[in-house]
């Protein structure tokens, strides 16, 4: 489509008319409401909660034919009352990103290429290392002589996306395993 100076200079001043019938006292909500349903209709509407952070802000998520379309502040959600930070904002475009990696990448020690595994070989791996370490770290005694079973040399991180249910038993999974120190994504 060819547009001439003149042709172009008509849609601008028509544009910016257009815009100031807003400030001039025109209800234009009716037009935006429109217009932002066009773009979600026939979604079904989805809660969730931001992954970035430990705020944990709802996002409502409109999802259509099992693809995530549109997503947007929950204005009932008291902490950030609809408003979205950079990254939470971002959040629609994170999950339509080609560069995103979406199975497990290993990359061995020493190695300068990474290799795309599957999530059975990864969680094995993990368990052994888990194991490894544990039976090579543990501590049972302590001085004193008094039965403590303790592993130091591993760390949990717990994260603000995780319900109280769920907290619970990862906290009892890494006592069970000796961990002592554990620490929360929210006081970092």
């Amino acid at each position: 489509m060819s547009v001439t100076r003149r042709g172009f200079l008509k849609l601008t001043s028509a544009g910016v008319a257009c815009l100031s019938l807003g400030q001039l006292g025109f209800d234009l909500t009716e037009a935006q409401a429109y217009a932002t349903s066009l773009k979600t209709k026939g979604a079904k509407e989805v809660i969730t909660i931001c992954p970035f952070c430990s705020v944990s802000c709802h996002i409502i998520a409109h999802v259509r034919d099992g693809k995530l379309i549109s997503t947007e502040g929950d204005p009932d959600f008291p902490i950030n009352e609809g408003a979205l930070c950079a990254k939470g904002a971002a959040l629609l475009s994170m999950s339509r990103n080609e560069h995103r990696v979406k199975k497990p990448m290993y990359r061995a020690p020493y190695s300068d290429k990474w290799e795309e595994k599957d999530w059975d070989w990864v969680l094995t791996k993990i368990a052994k290392k888990v194991k490894e370490t544990r039976d090579k770290e543990i501590i049972l005694k302590n001085d004193k002589g008094q039965t403590v079973n303790r592993l130091e040399s591993m760390f949990l991180l717990g994260t603000s996306h995780a319900s109280n249910e769920e907290c619970a038993l990862i906290h009892q999974a890494m006592r069970s395993l000796g961990v002592v120190h554990m620490d929360h994504q929210a006081r970092i």
